[in-house]
């Protein structure tokens, strides 16, 4: 039951209808709202998952329905379900807020949770580029993909590397254009971007690295019928049937500009429980808001920045959060849970059970390997490997194992240069991790997830940590 103190809302819009919008939907309901509840979507479809879209691109031709995947009856659960028109506007006062859709409707309540997802980056002047986003963009991929296709894959991130590597399986001619040394060298870091590099032309796909794309015309522009032309800052020039632009995604939340105050990557700072923060720069034009206000206004998925016990505020973006976040801020939204934001140590002597703590998750299928990283990596991490990648030509030097044979693992290590080194009784380092990464290692994911998803920093001796044939779970302290 709500605590009496609560302000228990009769009324919610939910804006966005992806995995974060249909959790919150869900989990509204099954603790007992039983107010009216508005859904806003943007792509006139009922919810699906947006992995499969890359790493199943030829596996799946139809959307993964969260009605069949996960069992969510969206129809069922909202009373005003509107997939095709999206809001526009935002104006929160201590009263209510008022959501302005594109269909010019105004829709009042007494709470809003903004779960309106991510867009794709596309540079100005690179009209001649697709991008992968939605169910309507990946049929658009599968049509044009047919054998011998000329692709430029424009970024060697998470979404570039596993379209280079579907397309070059499905008979494409793929090349992929990396503005910095290495793939995956924003999340990954230097080190390990490189240890992945090999795959690219074990796969058949051509990489190029440190060079900067400066535009992408038509292909009609030069006298050709159709396909784009991609010019490198070294003047070198590419002839494509396709451009993808792969270059990251942004929070979709463009139209809150002027009605709350964003981050500076468009997020929104949100506290544990998922209520806007509320953060203010004094260039921003979106000002203060009133208390009042902000105990209206919550986010989840993409666009939240939220704060976690180990890792600090975390920018949306892992699709961990879009899953497990919608839970606890429900809760703490109907007053089932008013002290879902405070630390574990402060609930501990309130008497309250632990809020869940879910650590960032990326799961990549790309080139033929499966990655898994759990945490939150830093250029500042020292990086140490668990295991050893498989050199050119051995087993699992191409292809996932699906097994433990050419698995290894990275570890993230906190750099503590504020504290004396720590050892064990037996002598061995004792190290803060960070993040780890596992590469075709399918049997270590669940007991890492299991590590990863404390409140509490992971502690391991790392001597015991860096043998392979223990344990991580018995390298802990």
């Amino acid at each position: 039951m709500p605590s009496p103190s609560a302000q228990v809302p009769s009324s919610v819009v939910v804006v966005g209808a992806g995995l974060a919008g249909a959790q919150t939907a869900a989990a509204l309901r099954t603790h007992g709202f039983e107010g009216h509840l508005t859904v806003l979507g943007a792509e006139g479809l009922p919810p699906y998952d947006r992995p499969p879209l890359s790493k199943e691109l030829f596996k799946r031709t139809e959307p993964v329905w969260l009605a069949d995947d996960l069992g969510i009856d969206l129809p069922a659960l909202a009373d005003d379900l509107r997939l095709a028109d999206p809001a526009v506007r935002l104006r929160v006062d201590r009263e209510h807020v008022v959501v302005r859709t594109a269909s010019g409707d105004d829709v009042e309540a007494d709470a809003v949770v903004l779960a309106c997802g991510s867009a794709p980056v596309r540079p100005a002047g690179w009209d001649a580029a697709v991008t992968l986003h939605t169910a309507a963009d990946a049929d658009r991929l599968r049509a044009a993909l047919v054998p011998g296709a000329r692709l430029v894959v424009v970024g060697a991130g998470w979404i570039g590397a596993e379209i280079a590597g579907v397309a070059a399986g499905a008979g494409a001619r793929v090349t992929v254009v990396e503005a910095g040394p290495v793939p995956l060298e924003r999340q990954l870091g230097r080190r390990v971007g490189g240890l992945l590099t090999p795959w690219y032309d074990d796969a058949g796909v051509t990489l190029l690295t440190d060079i900067a794309v400066d535009q992408v015309l038509a292909g009609r522009q030069e006298g050709a019928p159709d396909g784009a032309r991609v010019t490198l800052d070294d003047g070198r020039v590419l002839e494509a049937d396709l451009v993808l632009a792969a270059v990251g995604a942004r929070p979709a939340s463009g139209w809150l500009a002027g009605s709350l105050p964003l981050e500076s990557n468009g997020g929104l700072r949100v506290n544990r429980a998922g209520r806007f923060m509320g953060l203010h720069s004094p260039t921003d034009p979106a000002g203060h808001l009133h208390l009042d206000a902000l105990r209206r206004v919550w986010a989840v998925g993409d666009v939240a920045t939220r704060e976690h016990p180990v890792f600090g505020p975390v920018p949306g973006g892992h699709w961990s959060a879009a899953l497990h976040d919608p839970e606890p801020t429900v809760r703490a939204l109907l007053g089932l849970d008013e002290r879902a934001a405070e630390p574990e140590h402060v609930r501990a002597r309130l008497g309250l059970a632990p809020v869940p703590a879910h650590a960032p998750y990326v799961f990549s299928q790309q080139l033929g390997h499966d990655l898994a990283l759990f945490g939150a990596p830093s250029p500042f991490d020292e990086v140490v490997l668990r295991g050893a990648p498989p050199a050119p030509g051995e087993p699992g030097a191409g292809s996932a194992s699906g097994g433990s044979a050419g698995g290894w693992a990275a570890l993230y290590l906190e750099r503590a240069l504020d504290r004396h080194p720590r050892r064990t009784p037996d002598g061995h380092r004792v190290a803060t991790v960070r993040a780890v990464l596992l590469v075709d290692s399918p049997r270590e994911v669940g007991q890492v997830r299991k590590l990863m998803n404390r409140s509490v920093p992971l502690e391991i001796d790392l001597d015991r940590a860096l043998d392979p044939g223990t344990k991580l779970k018995d390298a802990v302290l």
